[in-house]
């Protein structure tokens, strides 16, 4: 009986595309190009290098440890370096190998990652080259140039453009959050006004954690005003939910949903260490929220209670979030300099989770951390299939797919009920918006496994004879002295024209 995955793959083949992600995993490259000298230590550690700083480039973006490990390997055996330790560790990559036949000599190179940068533009470049990489079209010293180049090219657009992503980005959130025209607008100029301050302050190398309680701290002033000025004028608003916006905006651009992916990946360390790192920046929001609550109750009445009630959706409430879910991660794929077929791609992966969602999940009366597992899963795989058959890097659609449906309101929920003594509350919230976390990672990492398994070619395992011969042991370190101390001794004797003693 024919397997399952090869059905879907022999009816999704869409004209043979195949991610980077599933040729580096699944097979060797088609024919080595080795056009350095594999004995040299220097060209060696030349290819490494290369290696390393195409690591770096996809860590920045985002990329799980183990994808990334596995297009480093695929970037050195391309070049005939085969036999290659990889150790990705937070924000530190690390190769080492053996070199020579009889004397064997270790070369290692370590690069560290500066900083998260999700730049979806230099990650489709990469992507281009280690395809290019793997096909033999281009040599190391091409190589090295075309990273110079991706290194120092300027983004697709200007920060103008990226700004108003970020703004189409908030004020979609706004309205998927049951938020009218005000609210959107109110949730757009929030998210501009964060963005705008916080690029400012991170050319000037602000600590990110303060980056994090000023945008917090911003998030409540807008909704602050808005409900003043609602409130002169009649209009519904609500503040909480305006907040909660400016808290996903905040929270795109931490690695909380990348860091549960690494530990379910099989790279504990790293997703240790992130997910503090995440835990400490969420504190930072938090922090310049209930700044921004505290100084609203200094100038004026304060803001109101916050909602709790849920919302029974309407298919027109349907519509409209999907709509908004649609508009919030296109805006937040050109806030990262995605090109022109990653944000339609993007969007519609995103028009399908939504569609799951709204459509499907919630009026069954699904709780929503289980649809957000579901509608991730749906995310992973669609995004991973449509990814693959227009050539966009998976991790762009799996990334940006998850947005909108980031926890912020149970995130803001959580704090304030903290805040305000009621600990119970705010506790169960916060574990909704980690348990709602730990869905969307999981969700996308198991349709992602699926579309892979789908679109990936056949697995092989062809680099056991190298690995061998790269070990070093006591044996072989043996046999080469005996080597060499045999050619000492026989060079004198052929010197007198004498046979070699035995």
């Amino acid at each position: 009986m024919p397997n399952v995955f090869e059905k879907l793959r022999d009816a999704l083949r869409g004209g043979g595309h195949v991610a980077t992600i599933d040729t580096a995993m699944a097979s060797p490259p088609p024919s080595p190009l080795a056009p350095v000298d594999l004995t040299n230590p220097a060209q060696v550690a030349a290819v490494m290098n290369i290696a390393a700083r195409i690591g770096d480039i996809l860590l920045s973006s985002g990329t799980p440890n183990a994808d990334a490990r596995a297009q480093i390997h695929t970037v050195t055996s391309s070049y005939g370096l085969h036999y290659c330790h990889i150790d990705i560790t937070l924000n530190s990559i690390r190769l080492h190998t053996t070199i020579g036949t009889t004397t064997k000599q270790p070369v290692s190179v370590m690069r560290v990652v500066k900083s998260m940068d999700t730049n979806f533009s230099k990650l489709s470049e990469v992507d281009r080259l280690i395809r290019s990489i793997r096909s033999g079209a281009t040599p190391p010293e091409l190589a090295e140039k075309i990273l110079d180049e991706i290194s120092l090219s300027p983004p697709p657009h200007g920060p103008g453009l990226a700004l108003l992503g970020w703004a189409a980005m908030g004020g979609g959130v706004s309205i998927l959050f049951g938020g009218d025209l005000y609210m959107a607008l109110t949730g757009a100029i929030t998210a501009y006004l964060i963005m705008l301050v916080n690029g400012w302050l991170s050319r000037r190398e602000l600590p990110y954690f303060f980056q994090c309680v000023l945008g917090g701290l911003l998030a409540t002033i807008p909704a602050y005003i808005a409900y003043e000025i609602g409130g002169y004028f009649g209009l519904q608003f609500s503040p909480s939910l305006a907040i909660a916006s400016g808290i996903v905006v905040l929270l795109a651009g931490l690695t909380l949903v990348q860091s549960l992916q690494d530990g379910m990946t099989g790279a504990p360390v790293t997703a240790s260490a992130r997910f503090f790192e995440t835990l400490l920046n969420t504190g930072g929001i938090v922090a310049g929220v209930a700044t921004g609550i505290q100084l609203s109750a200094l100038v004026g009445p304060g803001l109101p209670p916050i909602q709790t009630g849920t919302v029974t959706p309407t298919f027109g409430s349907a519509i409209a979030s999907i709509t908004a879910g649609t508009i919030a991660v296109i805006g937040f794929a050109l806030a990262c300099y995605a090109d022109k077929t990653a944000l339609w791609v993007s969007g519609l992966t995103a028009a399908i989770g939504s569609i799951t969602y709204y459509i499907v999940l919630l009026p069954a009366g699904v709780s929503s951390v289980f649809a957000a597992a579901v509608c991730a899963a749906m995310i992973g795989l669609a995004g991973g299939l449509l990814a693959r058959r227009f050539m966009v890097p998976p991790l762009i659609t799996a990334i940006a797919g998850v947005t909108p449906f980031l926890p912020g309101l149970s995130v803001y929920r959580g704090m304030y009920a903290v805040l305000n003594d009621q600990v119970v509350v705010g506790i169960t919230n916060l574990g909704i918006a980690v348990g709602t976390a730990l869905a969307l990672a999981a969700g996308v990492t198991l349709g992602e496994w699926f579309a892979r398994r789908i679109r990936r070619p056949q697995v092989m395992a062809p680099y056991h004879a190298f690995r061998a011969a790269g070990r070093v042991t006591f044996q072989q370190i043996r046999r080469a002295e005996q080597a060499a101390r045999t050619r000492r001794q026989a060079r004198p004797a052929n010197r007198r024209g004498k046979q070699p003693q035995r």
